[in-house]
């Protein structure tokens, strides 16, 4: 049997295999959408977490859509990940993939027709079904983002130079039916090739595909380096070629069986400021002069299904054991011996073998957080190579939340030193081992100790607020779906720093009145 042939097949698989949620009641994709799916990612370990698929979806206003939403569709847990690369859901399965799909590209192949372009909108039919208006498109971090926006639009380009395409993804704010912005700096790939098209004077034509087999997505996400075409990437992981269709407008090939295609595009003369938008980072990302993407075609197939990746924060993946007998004489030693009052916790990682040691306190002193960062250094010799000290809205025995707070509570040239006087017997990082057995068994080593607390006002925490979180654990336990384990934090709040007109943009948005702030853009155009 041969990959899937479309997203639809991908469903049935996801289905077959257990991975698949499937909400028939009424969802709002502005409030309640975005915020069922993201429970599983603050409730439930990775292995229980799967794909879901709405069907019977409406917007804030009471508009009912014609098709369905897949949400958490390539990655919600590892089995679904590897379901979607076709391979085995183990490390080792997942690593050799990747490498046979670089190592053996296959080359698309182009067809005369296909699905993706069933029904087609251009010219004067372009609004004949509202445009962008015809999908629901969903408000990913409602409260704080002001608009709906794609977030698994496979955006496609071409370079002018050589002709190789591009395929990233990329968040796409929605500001009118037939505009969106498009958040694409340098060094992106499709930034690239707009700095190519403004030197010469031209717009740059560009297709989105959405819904297309999953291994489009996949490498759509993936850093690939620039001048290889993503197609013949997708292709190796298939182990057959990707078939693509011209587009009706311009010059781009897209997936044939995508569920919506939308062509346009980009203007190379002026700017518009785009976001704010739940990123990544576990923060809001900040609004700013950005692409523009003007629509001139519509193609999708009948019923079309919108995709949706669940970005924003950052969830946990795969379980730790925790080394109890250190984290107990951590405490005991930090608290109660050094009389540090401001600890409230501290972990250890087995995975790491006792090298990770996290410290959480409350209400600290920068002072007090170097003492407890020295303290847990001197406690032994041996284990603690890495220490950090958290904030109390971190978990320290989650890894994720961790790496979070190293990521944006932390600068190292300020918050981090090197303690030496340290020392390992079973590290190969200290010495090469043709070297060790001249120092006795134990070379000398060194412990990296960091601050990774907050030093002042943030930006709120990229995850709705609390009364949508709220809202959607009401309709997840009224569906009779897994019991949640929440993890911190896990709703949206602010943490000292976010601009009144930016809130007020938000409720907009919460209204259905997103096109309100699109306008507002457009008469703040910055000439380029």
């Amino acid at each position: 049997m041969g990959y899937f042939r479309d997203l639809r097949e991908y469903i049935s698989a996801l289905q077959e295999t257990g991975n698949l949620i499937t909400i028939r009641r009424e969802i709002d994709k502005d409030t309640e959408l975005m915020p069922l799916v993201r429970w599983e990612f603050r409730g439930l370990p990775e292995r229980e977490r799967k794909t879901f698929l709405f069907e019977n979806v409406v917007d804030v206003k009471g508009k009912r859509y014609v098709g369905k939403v897949l949400a958490a569709s390539h990655a919600a847990s590892r089995k679904v990940y590897a379901l979607a690369l076709a391979t085995d859901p183990t490390p080792e399965g997942i690593v050799k993939k990747w490498e046979q799909a670089q190592a053996y590209p296959i080359k698309p192949v182009l067809v005369e027709s296909g699905p993706a372009q069933e029904e087609v909108h251009v010219g004067d039919s372009l609004l004949e079904h509202g445009g962008l208006e015809e999908f629901a498109i969903s408000i990913s971090t409602p409260g704080f983002d002001n608009a709906p926006y794609f977030s698994a639009g496979n955006f496609v380009s071409r370079d002018p130079d050589t002709g190789i395409r591009n395929i990233g993804n990329y968040r796409a704010m929605v500001k009118s039916p037939t505009r969106t912005g498009l958040d694409a700096k340098m060094p992106k790939h499709i930034r690239q090739h707009w700095q190519k098209y403004k030197r010469r004077g031209l717009p740059m034509p560009v297709a989105v595909a959405i819904g297309p087999t999953p291994n489009i997505g996949l490498v759509s996400v993936t850093n690939v380096p620039f001048g290889i075409d993503e197609y013949d990437i997708a292709g190796g992981i298939a182990g057959e070629p990707v078939q693509l269709i011209k587009c009706k407008t311009i010059d781009i090939e897209v997936p044939a069986t995508s569920e919506i295609v939308i062509e346009g595009e980009i203007p190379t003369d002026y700017l518009e400021t785009e976001g704010p938008f739940g990123e990544f980072t576990g923060y809001m990302g900040p609004p700013g002069p950005n692409l523009v993407f003007n629509v001139r075609c519509i193609t999708h197939r009948k019923q079309p299904i919108w995709n949706n990746y669940i970005s924003q924060f950052p969830p946990s993946e795969g379980t730790m054991m925790i080394q109890f007998g250190e984290e107990a004489a951590d405490y005991k030693f930090l608290k109660h011996d050094l009389g540090i009052d401001s600890v409230v916790d501290a972990a250890h990682v087995e995975d790491a073998g006792r090298m990770i040691c996290v410290i959480v306190m409350k209400n600290s002193t920068t002072p007090q957080v170097w003492q407890a960062l020295y303290g847990a250094c001197s406690r032994t010799v041996l284990y603690s190579k890495i220490i950090v000290a958290v904030d109390d809205d971190i978990d320290p025995r989650d890894m994720d939340s961790v790496m979070w707070a190293l990521c944006y509570r932390m600068q190292p040239h300020r918050d981090i030193h090197i303690a030496k006087g340290k020392t390992a017997s079973l590290d190969p990082s200290a010495v090469p081992p043709e070297e060790k057995e001249n120092l006795q068994g134990r070379p000398p080593t060194s412990a990296l100790l960091i601050d990774a607390t907050r030093k002042w006002g943030y930006p709120p925490t990229s995850l709705p607020r609390r009364e949508f979180m709220e809202r959607a654990r009401e309709i997840w336990e009224e569906e009779g779906l897994p019991a949640l384990k929440p993890k911190m934090p896990w709703f949206g709040s602010s943490l000292g720093y976010w601009p009144a007109e930016i809130a007020e943009e938000a409720e907009l948005a919460l209204r259905g009145e997103h096109y309100v702030t699109g306008e507002k853009l457009a008469q703040q155009r910055i000439k380029v």
